[in-house]
């Protein structure tokens, strides 16, 4: 965990997890997880890690310590100004899938929603992102049979790295409800993706290629369409970086920064750094955020729920 991150889209990490059971970006073939590469190099040795990244491991406290860090509201961040106003931003699970099947649903609800919904916990933006939203909207259900609300302030994210793992769309669509901003990281993108069919539900696309040895190429044209696909139906969107291997109409780009993350190197048509608009608390939903949902997204809701 960190109060301050390089990543462009947050400003602080949290981990009440380390690990991960595994996913696409990490088989016993693939082995590109930047998380998991991490744990290759320091698991077992240094403190704060799991001892291997296939070994789930649960750090207690981590989520309260980080209720206690500075409120960032209405503040200037220098490096993103694209942040600037807004609370901390808390990535949650940038190392590790908290969603991994090991990892109870009481203990997460004591980590990480009774934190989130505590007085300190409420001062910051927590986005936690999973591969696992099925077991996200399985733990979401869970909380509203037991009549706890999702914390406005937690945000509920999945990745999509191809079109054929743009299924996890609809898992993450039943978690939460009216109020949860729910949010896509397309990284790292190995293909073309049509988003079309999901943007009228989501509230923010973020979107890059690959970094690192061995990465693999990002088309240009994959940031242009959903930028475009994001605009029709005015969903914010956050271009984090292009990848180690940029191409455009079958030609290599060659950038100072390694990852291209820098936007000042960037095509002007593809500098866009959006945020989604925050609900207000207490007053119903944003407007920005009144999307409609699918037939089953809110139905564990109906029966209402209490302040976690």
């Amino acid at each position: 965990m960190s109060a301050s991150t390089k990543i462009q889209w947050c400003d602080s990490t949290c981990n009440p997890t380390m690990g991960c059971d595994g996913c696409e970006l990490w088989t016993a073939k693939v082995k590109k997880c930047y998380a998991g590469t991490l744990h290759v190099r320091f698991g077992g040795a240094s403190k704060g890690y799991a001892p291997s990244f296939e070994e789930v491991t649960r750090f207690p406290g981590r989520m309260e310590q980080a209720t206690r860090w500075r409120d960032l509201s209405g503040t200037s961040r220098v490096k993103k100004p694209w942040l600037d106003g807004y609370p901390r931003l808390i990535f949650v699970s940038d190392m590790s899938d908290a969603m991994s099947d090991g990892v109870s649903f009481e203990f997460l609800q004591g980590e990480v929603i009774d934190c989130v919904a505590s007085d300190g916990g409420r001062n910051h933006q927590w986005l936690w992102l999973t591969k696992r939203p099925n077991r996200m909207a399985e733990f979401s259900n869970w909380l509203a049979l037991q009549g706890i609300c999702w914390p406005s302030n937690l945000w509920a994210g999945t990745s999509v790295t191809s079109q054929r793992t743009t299924s996890r769309i609809e898992h993450l669509l039943r978690v939460g409800d009216e109020n949860t901003i729910r949010f896509l990281s397309v990284e790292p993108q190995y293909e073309q993706v049509d988003l079309g069919k999901w943007l009228p539900h989501l509230n923010w696309v973020i979107q890059g290629g690959e970094s690192g040895r061995g990465a693999a190429r990002f088309e240009l044209e994959w940031a242009r369409l959903l930028i475009a696909q994001c605009r029709e139906h005015g969903v914010p969107y956050f271009l984090k970086q292009l990848g180690a291997s940029v191409t455009s109409d079958g030609m290599s780009l060659r950038f100072e920064d390694g990852h291209a993350g820098n936007w000042d190197e960037w095509p002007d048509d593809l500098r866009v750094r959006e945020l989604p608009t925050l609900p207000k608390v207490g007053s119903g939903v944003a407007e920005s955020l009144a999307r409609k949902p699918t037939d089953t997204a809110f139905s564990a809701w109906e029966t209402g729920c209490r302040n976690a």
